[in-house]
């Protein structure tokens, strides 16, 4: 067989591995290692995987994601999330569904020090539907919010899915996080509003909690002192230029430390728990990792990258309408693949392809990271969607489905929005070069 067919035939038995519940990562590499071994042989594919793996664990710029881990897995276990929720739940739970936006905003505010939207679900929901399910609020609100706001975790800055496109495409982690904050100060914002809408629709399942003075506010928001701190260092301290993302991640990691400390929860247990957490993770996204790079090698030597590439390159279509093609491409394979496995297999096929159309990089890697967040929460697979089952048993899968529908059509408006005006994403990380 030709090497195309080799690797037509590899992708068949990826997707025939994945709907029988094969590891993605596992999945994929061995399905990149068979298949470059009927091409180059076994011997010499099974010293390319070596040298894979290998330079995938010792690459300097990787260790970021332990440490951004790590941050968030002691942030998690400090009662931060608490506090979060009780400062926003303090400024807006008087207002009709104001539950709702107190839990987006914690979600969003959480997620600058968390780095992954499935921890960002289930720490929140622990702290939020408790008290929606005391104020009455309707099943669907109160859990889509939930699992809507945690979808915010892998756009606001620090990111893990942004750390890895970064790596794969060679594009500044530092500005692909600055670039994520606007867009996702606005997915907040525009979740927010869905909440305004739909409660002024339907009052009855939002209703408006206990009024606080304005005493409390105050007292409120200045407990959440050590996340405000912690983010302004770290995210600061990259867009000023006085460190890079990887001394950021190092700083954010002893940071959550320190704070975890003063306020007395570093304890034994604690400590093993978010550092077997950190190793957990951290060896699942290697892994994934590994494994779409192996597959990745296959595409090179099988010449469907290439192909690919220079069938899209010829389409007589405008470069935005190729643009929108590959987008809705993102869109459909959203309800089936895991967001990490899908930033991994598909962005070193369409990057070759949006550079050659003259498309900023950076843009693309945000636009695409706001694409891959709607598969969080949508059918089949809407892993969001399913934390939040299991944090709430005794509500209906099709209730959470029901309740994120408003989001999900939020984020599309969103995601046209920085598609149309690319400034969206791209003003910051024009502005802070100029500090550099």
């Amino acid at each position: 067989m030709d090497p195309i067919t080799i690797g037509t035939l590899t992708f068949v038995i990826l997707f025939v591995m994945l709907i029988l519940t094969v590891p993605i990562g596992f999945a994929m590499g061995i399905c990149g290692l068979a298949g470059m071994s009927m091409i180059i042989g076994f011997g010499p594919s099974l010293s390319l995987f070596g040298t894979t793996v290998y330079e995938t664990t010792v690459t300097y710029d990787l260790s970021i994601v332990p440490l951004f881990v790590l941050m968030g897995a002691v942030a998690a276990r400090s009662g931060l999330s608490k506090e979060l929720y009780g400062a926003f739940n303090a400024w807006m739970g008087a207002f009709r569904g104001g539950l709702a936006l107190a839990t987006v905003g914690a979600c969003g505010a959480f997620a600058a020090i968390c780095g992954s939207s499935v921890a960002t679900a289930a720490t929140m929901s622990k702290v939020a539907l408790p008290e929606m399910e005391r104020y009455k609020y309707g099943e669907s609100l109160a859990t889509g919010s939930v699992a809507a706001g945690g979808i915010i975790g892998i756009l606001i800055p620090p990111s893990v899915v942004l750390v890895l496109y970064g790596v794969l495409t060679e594009t500044s982690i530092g500005d692909l996080f600055i670039a994520g904050f606007l867009p996702g100060v606005l997915t907040i914002l525009g979740f927010m509003l869905v909440i305004v809408i739909v409660t002024r629709i339907y009052p009855d399942i939002g209703p408006a909690g206990e009024k606080t003075s304005m005493k409390e506010k105050f007292e409120a928001l200045g407990r959440t002192w050590a996340i405000i701190l912690l983010f302004a260092i770290v995210i600061g301290g990259i867009y000023f230029g006085v460190f890079t993302p990887t001394e950021a991640a190092g700083i954010g990691a002893v940071g959550a430390f320190v704070i975890s400390a003063l306020r007395g929860r570093m304890t034994l247990k604690n400590t093993r728990e978010a550092l077997m957490e950190t190793v957990t993770t951290t060896a699942m996204i290697f892994t994934i990792l590994i494994g779409a790079l192996t597959l990745n090698n296959l595409m090179v030597f099988s010449g469907i990258a290439a192909a690919l590439s220079g069938f899209v390159s010829g389409l007589d279509m405008h470069p935005m309408a190729v643009m929108a093609i590959i987008l809705l491409m993102y869109l459909v394979m959203g309800c089936f693949l895991d967001a990490l496995a899908m930033i991994l297999l598909t962005v070193p096929i369409f990057f070759p392809i949006i550079t050659d159309l003259g498309f900023d990089p950076v843009w693309f890697g945000i636009i695409v990271v706001m694409v891959v967040e709607l598969g969080l929460i949508t059918p089949p697979i809407g892993m969001n969607v399913f934390v939040i089952k299991g944090m709430a048993p005794n509500v209906k899968l099709s209730s959470i489905y029901l309740g994120v529908m408003p989001f999900v059509l939020a984020q599309f408006v969103l995601i046209v929005l920085v598609f149309l005006i690319p400034g969206i994403a791209l003003w910051l990380p024009e502005t802070a070069a100029s500090f550099r």
